[in-house]
């Protein structure tokens, strides 16, 4: 009879208990995971990408999960490009409360599978991007990371929260910011007062730009995928989540 494999990677989707009931959650791990990893989806969901970003991070040694933010109106996915239907998931949420809430309950999760706090990480891409940025200001854990997050300097049009200026100098969990040049959505001015901003925070804080790339550069199913950029800035997130102890 063969050993298990301690390289191989499971995944599935469960349910979690949140504070409006049950929450859905996409989850990967190996064998023996070091540390706990949240990832945050873009603003249509827990996509096909974002699952196979869950199970990259499952390959790296995290117990990760992607919880789905959309539950409250049903849950599920928005078709890549349908801003219409993305926007009727964001109506049906109950704001930065019930995102945290959200989060809360993935992290409680990962702390049931025997992870303390220091030792979980969060990366969130576009709307979860915001996200993560959020929990880095809210609450404290290992590491925080950012991939083309809008909405955090000033209010985004297209997202119905506030801006989260004022957190910025006062994170709670080192974060690193990721973004394109030629994002066109998140102005350079934005990304610069945002790396000014939390250069004084009180934890560890970085903002990387890649030339060349526009918004959701990393996402390898949309015509916008930068494969340098994107390459890069997995690298980037990787090494910030195990420079800071997770992982």
């Amino acid at each position: 009879m063969n050993a298990p494999d301690p390289t191989a990677i499971s995944a599935r989707t469960s349910t979690v208990a949140g504070a409006d009931g049950a929450l859905a959650v996409y989850e990967a791990r190996p064998a023996e995971p070091v540390a706990g990893l949240v990832i945050v989806h873009e603003a249509f969901g827990v996509t096909d990408h974002i699952a196979d970003v869950v199970r990259r991070a499952a390959a790296e040694g995290y117990h990760a999960v992607a919880p789905d933010l959309f539950h409250r109106g049903g849950g599920g996915v928005a078709p890549y490009g349908d801003l219409a239907a993305a926007k009727n998931y964001f109506e049906g949420m109950a704001g930065d409360d019930g995102m945290l809430h959200d989060i809360d309950a993935a992290l409680t999760h990962l702390r049931g599978q025997g992870f303390a706090d220091e030792k979980i990480g969060i990366v969130g891409f576009c709307f979860g991007g915001r996200v993560s940025f959020l929990t880095a200001a809210r609450r404290s854990i290992g590491a925080s990371v950012t991939l083309y997050g809008g909405g955090i300097m000033s209010a985004n049009p297209f997202l119905p929260f506030p801006d989260l200026a004022a957190d910025a100098p006062t994170l709670k969990t080192p974060w690193l910011g990721m973004y394109g040049t030629e994002d066109h959505g998140i102005p350079a001015d934005q990304v610069d007062a945002l790396e000014a901003a939390t250069a004084s925070a009180p934890v560890d804080t970085k903002v990387i730009r890649y030339e060349g790339a526009g918004h959701a550069f990393h996402n390898d199913q949309l015509p916008s995928y930068h494969e340098q950029a994107a390459k890069a800035a997995w690298s980037e997130a990787l090494a910030w989540l195990r420079t800071h102890g997770v992982g």
